[in-house]
Parts: C-alpha cells; structure tokens; sequence
C-alpha cells in the first residue's frame, strides 16, 4: 500500500516538543520558514519533566544567550517565575547565575501561546516511526499513522522518548518520561543509515504533597530583594514578599540506613541499569552508596507553581523500589507524615554520540538533518534549548542559501556546548559548568546581549524592539564610562563611608575608576554617598543593568583586556579552515591517535582540531605545516 504524502511541503519539520524542539521550531519559523512542530502530545509542549525551575549555574548564562538571540526560554521563565536568585552573588561577575523558580502548569502554557503566535509554524500530534531520506539527505518523516510529510529539513528533538525504558524498583516499562509512552523506530531508522546509537540514563525524585510537611522543621529559602530577569525585555518581576519560598531539609543516618534496605531490589546496584548517568546530579541512592562518610545530605523542596500544593524534593532523585523510598521519606526531619503524589524512577534512552554532527547541528552522514538536545547526550533543559535554537537557525539558513551560525568559544557559553559535543564527545550526560569556559570573564550573563543580539537581529531573529534597546543601552554605557573617567571622588564626601567599610580614607581627590577597583566598593555605593554624583548619573540613566555593566567594566578593564588579546591569538588559529575532503592517512608524520581522532570528527579548522581529545600539539603542527604547502 502506497504511503499517504501530506502536502504542501515544509522547509523545517522538528520532532519533539521540549525545550530543544520549541526552540528550534520557534527561530525557524520566525525566521521565515515554513515549519511544522510534531508531537507525541501536543499538551505535553515545554513540559518541565524534571525540575520546575530554570537557570542555575551557568545555565543561568546559556538562558540570557538565548533571551539576546532571540530565543523563547528567558521570557517565558520570567513570566511563569516564582522566585528568583542569582547565585554565587558572593564571587566575581564571571560566576554570577541567575535561577529561577517556574510555575511548571504556566511555563508551558506560556511556551505554547508564545509558538501559536507563529504565523508559519503548524502543530501536529503524531508519532514519528522514522526518516525519509533519499541521496544522502533528509527528504521527510514517516510517521506512526502511515503518513509520509516531506520537508527539506528535520530537526529531531527526542528528549529521553526514543526507545525510553522507566525503573522503579523491580520494576520497568516503556516511557519516554512518566505517564507517556516511549518513542520506537526512529533508532532503527537512524541506525540503518549508518549512525552509532548509544544509551543514557537520567532519574528524577519524588513528587510531594506539600500540606503533609512540617515546615517548622525546615530552613526557609527566599528570593532575592530585587530579582533579576532573564530576559533583556522583562520590566518587571514579583518582589520578595510576591514571590514563593523554597525550603532546605537533610537527611540523616536513618534515613541512608532505610535507603540501603532497598538496595538489593535497586536497578542500579542489580544490574539491570548499566548505561551511564550523570556525574553531576547523582540519585540518592549514589550518593550515601559512594559518600558513606558523609551523614547527611542537603535537599531542596521547591513549589511546582502557585496554583498546586505538589512540591518537588531536589537532591533526592532515586529509582529504588517505592515502599523504599516512601520509608526513607518519612524518616527525613519535616516530613514524618509526608504523602508521595508521583514515585521517583530512573530511565535509560537512546541517544546519537554528537562527534556525528557538525558545529551547525547538522549531521555529517545526512545532508540537512539536524539533532538538539539530549539526543546528542546533553542533559538539562537550558542545554536542549541552546541546541534547538541553533539547530533552527541553521536549518532555515540552509534553506535560504545563507552561511551557517556558528557561535565561537569565545562569543558565547553556547559556542563552548557546542564545540565540547562536537570536538570532545560525551560518554555521560553533558551539563554546562562555569568551569568548561575558558573566556569565562568575557562570557557573563550581563553582556549576553552586547555579545549576541546584534546576531540576532542580522539573521532575523531578534526583533528590532530588542535591537533599539540594546542601541540605548551602549550609549548609556558609553556615556556614563566617559562621564565617571573624569569626575573626581572628594576625600570630604567618601572617607566616612569608606572607614565604615573597612577601606583606608582618599588623602587626595582620585578619580571613580581608581576608587572602584577597591574590594567590595560598589559604583551603586558611591553613587548613593554622592548627591552631586547622583544628579549626574540621573541624566545618563536610571537603568540599573546599564551602571552594573558599567561598573564591571571598570572595576575589571585589566582582566577583561588580557582576556581580549587571547582570543585575538587564538582567533588567528582557529581562522585557518581545514579542507572538508584532506586525506589524513596521506600524512604519515601523524601519531595513530592523532589521525584515528582527526578522520572521526573531521573538523573544520585548525581551533577546533586543537581542541580534540587525543590530538597532539605535534600533530598540529604538522596538519599546519601540511596547510601551507
């Protein structure tokens, strides 16, 4: 029988619904391609699977990269928050990170508004079974319904769906997260084209009653004094008394001594679970099993939304049996009568190890299609949407005949996500830390839009209403560092705030980027002791993100400028392009390694292949010296 051929065609098609796949399909189609967005469950579109909060460290930075581009994830989790921080407020601006608490009911609602405001991007609830592609390149999806939809591109987005595999305990069925069945027949489909398929883990905890626990016993978590947004175009958000607490609770030696009774019927102490999980965020069960020592371990109990009782335990991802996790529940200080609404479980699921895709997300076996998300081994939502966002404008830039997008190390922490899957692999879920960014100082996520937003608006993704703001703000900017370089601080108006600070008194007048380099002076505190000062700065500008650039700016010129002049140097290398069809076995000069890494990942320039884990400084040195004959 003839498979049915819905028409017309689409430029883009995104499988997948997450985080990764509403990016995508939200830059393609406001990028002017024709797109349709297909889905298991249309109710289920940027479903918080894990948990309802957005941000943290370093993801904080990869959700305002998105906001600058153009994306969705910043504005949404600014109008479905509940409370917001910024963390590691205590270190250097490079460290800084927003969160935020998100109402899971409305983040999704938002997110969906936000995707049916799209004049060309169409929705459709189906299953998709495999990929069409003829010649070496994608040329549509086949779907569980007997359809075949042509497209130009494909972007999948599977998430944790493809072959999706959920333990509790002794027990396991097939889901691509609780309550939604798994995803069957894209991995063979993928599989038959020549792709390397591999298997992943992740787990999530328990899902409580929140008028069953007894707060009293609790450490209270509040929200900052004056949140800050993720997005450049947020005006507004809930104050302090607005906003929804968290709360921290421990556990103790009894609860880790009900939690190892379970221990026998666990998933990952029988060996039913071998894939690998990640690293970072380790179940419970792992912890008190590898930190014997320790006893007790932090946890955070977080609302899901204003509008729900059920609460979420952070830190207490498990997949042992429920009666085990029900007792070891009840036996944490606060929660002696606590109810379970949803049990924690674990789940394994295919992903495509990313050395198969290109730094556009572009697969190298297959002409236009593209993979975001976990598919490529990430974890986390910030992760999936900075690779959907992308994965969405190259693919309509494609389509267009324009040049790919390709964000260096350099430009953003995005660029170093991508690079890191491309160039390095992963072997466990990938998770974005401060730490994997070697320009840090340069990438922090108060600059995300002086970095990205101008790329954002050429392409046709950030709307020209974000494009003016920004305008206004550099001027500000300059303005205000221009103005604060020649005003001079007097010893008469600074010195009694300065001794109340610790800081030794001015004997003579200096000026404010001399005074500002002190520890813990801030512009805002000079500004506040100066009335003069004040009126001046008034008519610069009242925006307070504009003087907190400003202030980082000076206070750290010294850093920021040596951090300038490297990548100038490192740029000079990564510049020089590596022919797509050298033959590396023509170079014997090569060490095994070395051309075994260089043939696997085939990459594109001389940075990238620098960075590749097994090719040798020498090795480099020769592929150069190959380059310029």
């Amino acid at each position: 029988m003839t498979k049915l051929s819905l028409h017309p065609e689409f430029d883009v098609i995104v499988v997948g619904g997450g985080h990764a796949g509403s990016e995508a399909a939200g830059a393609a189609a406001r990028m002017g391609c024709r797109t349709l967005l297909i889905t298991m469950n249309l109710n289920a579109i940027a479903q918080m699977s894990c948990n309802p909060a957005i941000g943290g460290v370093a993801k904080g930075q990869l959700v305002r990269e998105i906001d600058a581009m153009g994306g969705i994830m910043g504005r949404v989790a600014d109008s479905s928050g509940v409370q917001f921080r910024i963390l590691n407020r205590s270190k250097g601006p490079a460290m800084w990170s927003p969160r935020a608490q998100s109402d899971r009911l409305q983040y999704a609602s938002h997110v969906r508004e936000d995707l049916e405001r799209i004049p060309e991007l169409y929705l459709r609830q189906d299953s998709v079974t495999g990929i069409v592609t003829e010649n070496n390149r994608v040329t549509g999806i086949e779907t569980q319904s007997g359809h075949i939809i042509k497209s130009k591109s494909v972007i999948l987005t599977n998430g944790t769906f493809l072959n999706g595999l959920i333990h509790i305990g002794e027990k396991n069925f097939g889901g691509g997260r609780s309550g939604e069945r798994a995803s069957i027949g894209i991995t063979a489909s993928l599989e038959k084209l020549g792709f390397e398929a591999g298997r992943l883990k992740t787990g999530t905890p328990p899902r409580l009653d929140g008028r069953t626990i007894d707060y009293e016993q609790l450490e209270i978590q509040y929200g900052d004094e004056k949140p800050t947004p993720f997005s450049f175009l947020t005006d507004t958000l809930p104050g302090k008394e607005e906003q929804l607490t968290c709360w921290i609770a421990y556990t103790t030696p009894e609860v880790h001594d009900v939690l190892r009774t379970g221990f026998s019927r666990s998933p990952m102490f029988n060996g039913r679970i071998t894939s690998t999980g990640p690293r970072y965020c380790p179940s419970i069960e792992d912890k008190i099993h590898r930190f014997a020592d320790r006893d007790r371990h932090q946890l955070f109990l977080e609302p899901e939304g204003r509008s729900t009782y059920e609460m979420y335990l952070n830190g207490f991802s498990t997949s042992l049996p429920e009666d085990t996790q029900y007792h070891a529940l009840r036996t944490i200080p606060g929660f002696e009568n606590v109810v379970m609404i949803r049990p924690g479980y674990a789940i394994e699921y295919d992903y495509f190890p990313p050395h198969q895709i290109k730094r556009s997300m572009e697969t190298k076996l297959i002409g236009s299609l593209y993979f975001a998300g976990q598919i490529n081994g990430t974890t986390g939502y910030e992760e999936a949407a900075s690779q959907g966002l992308m994965a969405g404008i190259n693919a309509a830039r494609k389509i267009q005949n324009k040049d790919v997008i390709v964000l260096k190390r350099s430009d953003a922490y995005i660029g170093v996500l991508i690079d890191d899957l491309v160039n390095k692999g992963t072997e466990e879920p990938y998770r974005m830390f401060t730490s994997r960014a070697e320009h840090r100082i340069l990438l922090r996520q108060d600059n995300a839009d002086l970095r990205l937003t101008p790329i954002g608006h050429l392409i046709g993704l950030a709307s020209d209403e974000r494009y003016n703001l920004l305008q206004i703000k550099k001027k500000e900017i300059n303005r205000l560092t221009s103005f604060l370089s020649d005003y001079s601080a007097q010893p008469d108006t600074f010195n009694g705030f300065l001794q109340s600070a610790g800081q030794s008194p001015l004997r003579q007048s200096v000026k404010i980027p001399k005074l500002i380099t002190r520890p813990h002076i801030s512009l805002f505190d000079l500004i506040s002791h100066d009335p003069a000062l004040k009126n001046e700065v008034s008519k610069i500008t009242n925006n307070e993100l504009a003087i907190e650039q400003v202030e980082i700016q000076l206070k750290y010129e010294g850093y920021i400028e040596k951090e300038n002049v490297m990548v100038r140097q490192i740029h000079e290398k990564e510049s020089m392009r590596i022919p797509g069809k050298i033959n590396y076995d023509n170079l014997h000069s090569l060490s095994s390694e070395g051309r075994q890494k260089l043939l696997k990942i085939k990459p594109e320039t001389i940075g990238q292949a620098s960075r590749i884990s097994g090719v040798s400084a020498s090795d480099i040195s020769i592929l150069m010296l190959y380059l310029d004959n």
